[in-house]
């Protein structure tokens, strides 16, 4: 396995060499951009370890560059980075680093290359080389491996350089790090170190929620979530993190009768749309879409279990769901809770008989996000049986072709009923009240039953009528 560096690379590398030389200061590239190169992937961001002055080299570096990037530094962290030829440069001094048992913020001391690698996650992400003379000409840098990392990396492997216990000890985060990386790398824990996860998983109380919500949503944008939704769960770290997932695990049997494992059918979900779409709050949506079914389990005599208004409780829990991961509580919480509420309609859509009218609200309710709403509908068929699986899916098929056929006809998606708020108060002369309120409605619900049609005269004869019913006349212009 060997490093190879391009000369956009090589020619960044090499100002940083040569202002180490020019400050009089060691300097070493460390962690994932090595690991990264190493397995062919690319990577912008590069560490750089030195001997002593970060800030000072940052700056120093940057003066090499033209024009010179703005240099941000954190004095007390003795850290400094600065963006330039599209990557991101981090530079800070070799140091060991450990939490006290209840401290979320690191102690800090200065040390060597070696106290440096030894702090690091894993050995893969230990691996370093040093910038000299000859950076900007060597292609094939040699790689500094203290504890086996190019071994670990040829058989896929992730462990810690130190004893698991500790290494998670000092830095809890480390353990959802672990996790993260065989989620995106397809990588597998070492048993030593899964053991050491499985031991301190209650320490990741101390690290802040930012931090994990960082790390769970890398997770969820791998390409196969399951590996780290599943690792979360079998070493405890999901119990302490994310109890309300927990609860959907397991079956239960009465009569003989049991339903299915709801948790690893929500993985198998997450799974099936991952190819489809990079868009976070889909795959939040796919995660949290049963995610009230414990609340709403029921077993019924002559019909076996329920779980009748999961998509409805459920919806309600995504805003509790958000605050507590520090979560975006605007749009994409609204889009999430939109997706849960909404993805059983189309699912009631594939039954015979179904009106125009029932087409049109699932037009008008999921609006922009209809097409994101069928592919979270598609994904959550996970059916083993192929039989099945042909026929939900010529029916989901069927359902494309209703929504697209009334969509042409009618408009709907989208839509906002000809008869506005304003137009309402101004010809019976109202301020905003529930008279206004009730008015828009009927003339709404009679527009998507097709009681009327969708034009401005249908909608403002209704508008009179229904004002009528509730002793309004319209307010003749002086």
């Amino acid at each position: 396995m060997q490093l190879q560096l391009n000369p956009q690379e090589l020619s960044l590398i090499g100002k940083i060499a040569d202002a180490s030389t020019q400050s009089n200061l060691r300097s070493f590239v460390v962690g994932g951009f090595v690991r990264d190169k190493l397995l062919g992937r690319s990577c912008n961001d590069i560490d750089i370890v030195c001997l002593g002055d970060a800030i000072e080299l940052a700056n120093a570096c940057a003066a090499r560059f033209h024009p010179s990037p703005k240099v941000s530094w954190f004095k007390n962290f003795g850290t400094a980075h600065f963006f330039a030829d599209g990557f991101d440069v981090e530079f800070v001094g070799a140091r060991k680093e450990s939490y006290q048992r209840d401290s979320r913020n690191p102690v800090v001391e200065a040390g060597s290359l070696q106290d440096d690698q030894e702090r690091r996650d894993f050995t893969i992400n230990a691996l370093a080389f040093e910038l000299h003379a000859k950076s900007s000409r060597d292609e094939h840098p040699s790689v500094i491996d203290p504890f086996n990392g190019l071994k670990d990396l040829e058989q896929r492997i992730i462990r810690t350089p130190l004893s698991p216990n500790a290494t998670f000890s000092d830095d809890p985060l480390r353990m959802l790090r672990a996790i993260r990386f065989a989620s995106q790398l397809n990588f597998t824990i070492h048993s030593a170190t899964l053991l050491g996860i499985t031991d301190t998983a209650h320490r990741i109380a101390i690290i802040s929620q930012e931090r994990i919500s960082d790390e769970f949503n890398k997770i969820l944008l791998s390409d196969k979530p399951s590996i780290g939704l599943d690792l979360l769960y079998k070493t405890g770290l999901l119990k302490e993190i994310f109890p309300q997932l927990i609860e959907l695990a397991g079956a239960e049997y009465v009569d003989g009768k049991g339903h299915k494992d709801n948790f690893y059918h929500t993985l198998q979900v997450v799974d099936n749309i991952a190819p489809f779409t990079n868009n976070l709050w889909l795959r939040w949506a796919a995660l949290l879409h049963d995610i009230a079914k414990p609340a709403t389990k029921k077993f019924e005599k002559g019909t076996g279990w329920t779980f009748h208004g999961h998509e409805v409780i459920g919806g309600r829990m995504v805003p509790k769901i958000f605050t507590k991961w520090k979560l975006p509580l605007n749009e994409p919480m609204r889009y999430v809770r939109k997706l849960v509420e909404l993805h059983l309609r189309p699912i009631s859509l594939t039954k015979e008989n179904i009106t125009d009218s029932a087409i049109r609200r699932l037009l008008f309710d999921a609006g922009e996000d209809l097409e994101d709403l069928m592919t979270l509908c598609e994904a959550d068929i996970t059916s083993k049986n192929e039989s099945k699986l042909r026929r939900y899916r010529a029916n989901f098929e069927m359902v494309r072709e209703r929504l697209k056929a009334v969509e042409e006809k009618d408009k709907i998606r989208n839509w906002q009923p000809p008869i506005t708020g304003e137009i309402i108060m101004r010809t019976f002369n109202l301020l905003p009240c529930r008279e206004v309120g009730l008015i828009k409605t009927a003339i709404r619900e009679a527009i998507l039953d097709g009681v009327i049609d969708n034009s401005y005269d249908s909608a403002h004869a209704l508008m009179i009528e229904e004002a009528a019913k509730l002793g309004l006349s319209p307010v003749t212009p002086s």
